[in-house]
């Protein structure tokens, strides 16, 4: 990455407010926080920005955690495992329990989101790079820039090594883009961590390995109005966090598999370079200090549809991903919540309806990754793993988690008799004999199982 950056800014050099390093410091502090800002060199989003904006927008409206709230959520995830335990084979995963501030779901959330986020920005800074070459390209036509123009440039300034790859404007609109879309980034998250209940409730293992989490402030809100006692509540919340600690503990491809078909699709994002050009003409430099009105001036419009076939494929693929885990989850608990909590239905279906109305999952995915879930596939997936578990128990349903080549597909969802009964998928394909001949496959010594020894290695692989 080149050492020179233009218009007298120095990588690195934007935290010195002292005056000593750099040539706002002290007598101009809105330059000095502008050149600490455009000096991230972190990737295409400004995490440092990202970090900012969401603790802004969560505010000072983040109650702290008493002695009192961590206990009763560890009591609540503790009895959580032992309801779990006779409805599932996915023994308890062993993590960690933990309640969990506003501030602190950011803080323990943000590498995921990095993740997820940084191949589209990469895409949206790209954009923004070609879109400012082709300006100056319709500006100078065939026969280069207008005379004008050339004459008011510093002599010897050369516009080819300028915008070139590495050079000082195109180092400009890699720590501009980073600034936008670290405000956008920062608004979804901050807003998310006001509404999220637990750690996983996206759909997404957003939390360290090991760890399972509740936000006391979100779930006592959650209940507010709900006619329902808050241990109630909170252990109705607790399972489904429980439940899905399991899954993502000791399904080890799963997590691969639901972030690689994020970024799958991330990939093909397209993006719109009339919105792009529109937000770009209504930031001013006043709002790269300001990331409240910095967010507040980017739309969620830069994204193209997804109309390419390879598109659509991955957005069903995600979709379909999603629900089977939103589904297991769902069903999971409320298998373990039958009999124990009065108010087991009607906090089922408010969860349900939270998510069907447009819930954080579908509003964070559309503003970070330009991504509408559809929840209403939520209701067909927990349908699907009812019907195993009647036609199977619960050890004939988990077993479709042993390998991702046996999750019902979109259609299975629509049908899920017929996967069932052994139609799904391809002709003739029986997810219950597969089950099967995988478990046979690791009966087997090494050298017996050499056929089978690449696919062990590529799910591996993928689960690192």
């Amino acid at each position: 990455m080149s050492s020179q950056f233009p218009f007298g800014f120095t990588p690195g050099g934007g935290g010195d407010r002292g005056g000593g390093g750099s040539p706002f410091g002290g007598a101009a502090p809105f330059f000095a926080e502008l050149e600490k800002l455009l000096s991230w060199q972190g990737g295409p989003v400004n995490w440092e920005l990202a970090r900012q904006v969401a603790a802004r927008t969560v505010g000072d409206d983040d109650p702290r955690i008493s002695r009192a709230d961590a206990e009763a959520v560890v009591a609540a995830l503790r009895v959580a495992d032992l309801w779990l335990d006779p409805v599932t084979r996915l023994p308890a995963g062993g993590a960690v329990a933990e309640a969990w501030s506003r501030q602190r779901w950011i803080e323990a959330t943000l590498p995921v989101w990095q993740t997820l986020c940084d191949p589209v920005a990469g895409r949206v800074v790209e954009a923004m790079r070609a879109g400012l070459s082709g300006g100056l390209a319709k500006l100078g036509g065939e026969g280069g820039l207008p005379p004008e123009v050339t004459a008011a440039l510093p002599p010897g300034l050369d516009l080819g090594k300028l915008m070139a790859a590495g050079g000082p404007i195109v180092e400009m609109m890699n720590r501009v883009g980073g600034m936008l879309f670290g405000a956008q980034v920062g608004q979804a998250i901050g807003t998310l961590a006001r509404e999220v209940l637990s750690s996983t409730e996206i759909g997404l293992p957003l939390a360290p390995a090991g760890t399972a989490a509740l936000l006391p402030a979100n779930v006592a809100a959650f209940g507010t109005g709900l006619g329902v006692a808050a241990d109630e509540v909170r252990i109705y919340l607790a399972l489904r966090e429980a439940a899905a600690s399991r899954l993502f503990a000791h399904v080890p491809w799963l997590r691969s598999h639901l972030l690689g078909a994020v970024e799958e699709y991330a990939r093909g994002i397209s993006i719109d370079p009339d919105a792009l050009g529109q937000v770009m003409r209504m930031v001013d430099p006043s709002m790269l200090t300001d990331p409240d009105r910095l967010a507040a001036a980017i739309g969620e419009d830069v994204f193209s549809a997804a109309n390419s076939p390879e598109q659509q494929a991955a957005l069903a693929r995600l979709e379909v991903a999603l629900a089977l885990v939103e589904g297991w989850i769902d069903h999971v608990t409320d298998n373990a919540a039958t009999g124990h909590l009065p108010a087991a239905a009607r906090l089922r279906e408010m969860v349900r309806r939270r998510r069907a109305e447009g819930g954080p999952a579908e509003q964070t995915f559309a503003t970070l990754v330009g991504l509408s879930l559809r929840p209403r596939r939520l209701r067909e997936a927990a349908a699907l793993w009812e019907a195993l578990t009647e036609a199977r128990g619960a050890d004939g349903r988990d077993s479709v988690w042993d390998h991702p080549d046996l999750l019902p597909s979109a259609d299975d969802l629509t049908n899920p008799a017929n996967y069932v009964r052994g139609g799904g998928g391809a002709t003739g394909f029986d997810p219950i004999a597969e089950i099967e001949k995988l478990r046979e496959a690791g009966q087997e010594s090494p050298k017996e199982t050499g056929k089978h020894g690449d696919g062990g290695k590529d799910s591996d692989a993928g689960s690192a």
